[in-house]
């Protein structure tokens, strides 16, 4: 029986905005389209799992509202296990306002709700879970004493555990130090590297990289958007692994498209660079559809543009 992925993070219902382009400081603009998805980091890259066909299960919470009960059917339908989803009393459920322009790049608002309620308890409820995990995926959408107290319990437990360090912001080196993955996009690495993001090329890329590999991370992938992604890995690989082109319509969850795809390609046995190239193309397939779980691709999909490309589907032992 393969051990599950579990994810530990937020779940969101994304409101979202699609216009010509995203409205300055005090601008207003005329949007052309409006619709909702089902998002939040976590429960996109536990979608993400789910879609490719490989057992995943979510530790989070959604509000006593409306929204929480959509919430929660639609991880089910997405075959994700929701017994450890649970409901935060008198709490909206958390919403991302989101803004898509002409060239699918987009400007996130997030109220957290029901997901800053996740506290260190429920992990405690959840430990059956976490304890029979291949891989723990998490994110910073939910309180940092959570996410730091999950690194304790993956240590604790021998899980692997991939951080990605988003909505950017610095971490202590405390929780670093229990991080088998870090996945941080550009944004992110110039936080936690502390340098202006116009100094941050596919030149500098690898210091960096290097920088959170002293500060403790084990292996460290940096998504670079059209440039692809550099890996570190802790067994001395340095590689970059190009983009795929693709006509982007919506980039909003590409990263989590990746994530997601970057743990079943470990989990189903690949090396780092080969699990790279794979989740590399899931995002690509992620960011020519509109929405966040609804843009999730198949592993057919993502066969089909790794072919495209010429590069054939990893060989992953089941």
């Amino acid at each position: 029986m393969r051990e599950p992925i579990v994810v530990v993070g937020s779940v969101n219902l994304d409101l979202v905005c699609v216009g010509q382009k995203i409205p300055a400081p005090g601008e207003t603009v005329r949007g052309r389209q409006f619709q909702t998805f089902h998002g939040g980091k976590g429960a996109n890259q536990a979608v993400a799992v789910g879609r490719l066909g490989y057992p995943v299960s979510m530790v989070a919470k959604v509000g006593d509202d409306d929204f929480g009960n959509r919430l929660r059917q639609g991880l089910r339908a997405a075959h994700v296990n929701v017994r450890s989803v649970s409901t935060a009393r008198a709490t909206a459920s958390g919403v991302a306002l989101i803004t898509v322009d002409r060239r699918g790049q987009n400007s996130i608002t997030v109220i957290p709700g029901a997901n800053g309620e996740l506290r260190p308890r429920d992990l405690e409820k959840s430990l059956p879970q976490l304890r029979s995990a291949g891989m723990i995926l998490t994110q910073l959408e939910v309180p940092m004493e959570t996410v730091e107290y999950l690194c304790g319990l993956a240590v604790r437990l021998k899980v692997p555990l991939m951080l990605d360090p988003a909505p950017a912001r610095s971490i202590p080196r405390r929780i670093l130090r229990c991080v088998t993955y870090l996945t941080p996009n550009e944004t992110e690495t110039c936080t936690l590297c502390d340098m202006a993001p116009a100094d941050l090329t596919p030149a500098t890329v690898p210091v960096c990289a290097e920088k959170l590999l002293c500060e403790g991370a084990a292996n460290v992938i940096v998504k670079m958007g059209r440039h692809g992604a550099f890996i570190a890995g802790a067994d001395g690989l340095r590689r970059r692994v190009p983009a795929f082109r693709v006509k982007a319509v919506d980039s909003t969850a590409a990263g989590d498209a990746f994530n997601g795809a970057l743990a079943v390609a470990l989990m189903r046995g690949s090396g780092l660079e080969d699990a790279v190239r794979f989740a590399s193309a899931a995002g690509a397939v992620s960011a020519t559809r509109a929405g966040a779980q609804s843009s999730m691709p198949t592993t057919k999909e993502v066969a089909q543009i790794l072919k495209g490309s010429g590069n054939q589907l990893p060989r992953m032992p089941k």
